[in-house]
């Protein structure tokens, strides 16, 4: 079986294309449906990770108990008491949770920001220093507008990020999946064309 290797990964010809093309797919209209369903999204987000949290927590504290040395054994149950809360908390008021990545989504954009900016002052001259600078530039601008719009930001933009994410996943695959079709088909020579009677 002869395979197509591309920047995403390997695809089979002998109809691999057809199973990666399906899941990306999928994955893209999931994307699209927690762009059209941003509060739900963020919620469910939440949901999941509070019970992580949780689950995190039970495990630190069972391994609280079996360590050896009351130091380990405080820090795991520090760890497990923190962890517990966090989830509980995020469970029972799942705004609380959205809220917070919220915030972290802002961080994130204005140190993304700052740092493309400082980047482009080093590269001098360099070739691509202008689209460096405007994709900091532009994640400066879009702290700030989360930021102003805060908390009422917080109900639709975990889900959008998210979702977009997905979306930018299912259709990349996809685009795998085209290379691998083209790649699967026969190629044809000007000699080997079938003649019409």
């Amino acid at each position: 079986m002869s395979t197509v290797t591309t920047e995403s990964g390997t695809v089979t010809r002998q109809g691999g294309w057809r199973t990666l093309a399906l899941a990306g797919g999928a994955v893209a209209v999931v994307g699209l449906l927690a762009i059209a369903l941003p509060f739900a999204t963020g919620v469910a987000i939440t949901y999941v990770i509070g019970a992580l949290l949780l689950l995190g927590g039970l495990v630190h504290a069972g391994h609280a108990f079996t360590v050896r040395g009351w130091k380990r054994s405080f820090w795991q149950g520090t760890l497990a008491a923190v962890s517990i809360v966090a989830g509980v908390v995020l469970l029972a008021n799942p705004i609380v949770g959205l809220l917070s990545l919220t915030l972290l989504v802002i961080a994130y954009l204005l140190v993304d920001g700052i740092a493309e900016l400082w980047l482009s002052l080093r590269m001098g001259d360099e070739s691509g220093r202008g689209w460096i600078a405007a994709s900091g530039a532009l994640s400066l601008v879009l702290a700030g507008v989360l930021w102003a719009g805060f908390p009422i930001d917080a109900l639709w933009i975990v889900g959008v990020v998210v979702g977009v994410s997905l979306l930018a996943t299912g259709l990349s695959m996809i685009a795998v999946a085209n290379v691998g079709r083209h790649a699967d088909e026969p190629e044809r020579t000007p000699g080997t064309e079938p003649r019409g009677v």
